[in-house]
């Protein structure tokens, strides 16, 4: 077996790709163009069949909107600025609502979940509760919210919070139930304090759980703040939406959207990045197309 040849470099010898490891990158990124393609085609056929279908038609163009539209209108905020103010600050009031809701829910969601998970009494005292509140339809009460704290960003945060709270809580006990027990009967043979073991056994087990609900949860953070803003507010993405509903601008409507589409894409890869770091310790899996190439 011959040993892979080395170029010398100022840093010392260094190795040089041989055909093997190029035959083995080869197919991944086949494999991703063929991906990166299908979604363009994707794209390409919707929103072009979308555009074609509707643009002869004043009447669908009112209803539904097209493309050339919702980027006529974007060019339009961008450089013109909204009815309520500048594109920006309608897309910084947005997110200032959605991250102060999500850091705050988040919090109490990981803190209840591991509490309730680990004190028995707890879970006895305050699962029905949390039961009735959790089948409460929970947009509702943005209503409530703005009675009672009025149009600015308490009653936006509010409902932000409630919306984030239950994802991250649900995951974060179960996660904290789902804990090998064995691990938390050697901690406490050898020693370690009740709160010792939920800090450096059950939150390490429980945090998988835990990442994966920032996922969904940082979605129903923009969704509580939009909607807050749609039921009464005077800035953010939400006055836009509502405001174009309110004079039959689809465009409008449809461009607001794909700004929060954007925005939670964005978060969503903010997310998987910061899971990546965190969970590093994890060991390797196979992901779908390593399955098929299996």
């Amino acid at each position: 077996m011959t040993a892979a040849p080395m170029q010398t470099t100022a840093a010392g010898p260094a190795p040089v790709a041989t055909p093997t490891s190029r035959a083995t990158r080869s197919p991944a990124r086949q494999r991703m163009i063929r991906v990166r393609a299908t979604q363009l085609t994707i794209l390409v056929v919707l929103f072009g069949g979308w555009q074609l279908l509707v643009q002869g038609d004043p009447k669908r163009i009112i209803l539904y909107g097209v493309p050339s539209g919702i980027i006529a209108q974007l060019r339009t905020w961008a450089t013109q600025g909204t009815a309520v103010g500048s594109l920006g600050d309608q897309i910084t009031t947005t997110l200032r609502e959605a991250l102060i809701g999500f850091a705050i829910g988040t919090v109490l969601g990981i803190v209840a979940g591991v509490a309730l998970g680990r004190v028995r009494f707890l879970a006895e005292v305050f699962g029905p509760f949390i039961k009735v509140l959790n089948a409460i339809p929970r947009i509702v009460l943005g209503s409530v919210f703005i009675l009672a704290f009025g149009l600015g960003i308490e009653s936006k945060v509010l409902l932000v919070i409630v919306l984030v709270f239950f994802g991250v809580f649900f995951n974060a006990f179960q996660g904290t139930r789902e804990v090998d027990r064995n691990f938390i009967a050697n901690a406490t043979i050898l020693g370690a304090s009740r709160w010792r073991v939920t800090r450096e056994v059950v939150l390490p087990s429980a945090f998988t759980w835990i990442i994966a609900s920032l996922h969904v949860s940082f979605g129903f953070a923009l969704i509580g703040a939009i909607v807050g803003e749609f039921l009464g507010g005077y800035a953010g993405l939400g006055v836009l939406i509502k405001n174009a509903q309110g004079t039959f601008n689809a465009n409008g409507v449809w461009a607001a959207m794909l700004i929060m589409a954007v925005v939670a894409l964005l978060a969503e890869l903010l997310i998987t990045r910061l899971e990546n770091r965190l969970l590093r310790w994890r060991p390797a899996q196979l992901s779908g197309p390593d399955l098929t190439a299996a």
